[in-house]
């Protein structure tokens, strides 16, 4: 329960834990009794909590290391697209520039 809540909690914030949490069958009185801090398991110590924490950190780290290559190739694909935007605005530029010009000769 302690993982899966962490998880909610980073994904959704307090209000998405309280959510998930009441549509298992949790009642609001009763969420004073969870801690959405840190697992049951990691605060007893030992080797369980050990394991837990050894597999929790590479897990988020993963995590994050995905989320910045994601953010990444986006801000890449928007200057892509800013830049096609670009090339076609200045093409529409040049045109008009040469309607003036001919407008210019045919005076």
């Amino acid at each position: 329960m302690a993982v899966s809540a962490q998880v909610v909690q980073l994904r959704f914030g307090m209000w998405g834990v309280k959510a998930v949490l009441q549509a298992c069958g949790f009642a609001l009185d009763q969420l004073s009794n969870v801690n959405l801090s840190t697992g049951s398991i990691r605060e007893a110590g030992g080797a369980f909590g050990k394991k837990e924490q050894a597999e929790e950190e590479p897990y988020f780290q993963g995590q994050a290391k995905e989320q910045l290559a994601a953010l990444k190739k986006h801000h890449e694909d928007e200057i892509g697209h800013h830049k096609r935007e670009t090339e076609c605005l200045q093409k529409e530029i040049e045109r008009h520039r040469q309607k003036i010009k001919k407008l210019n000769h045919d005076d």
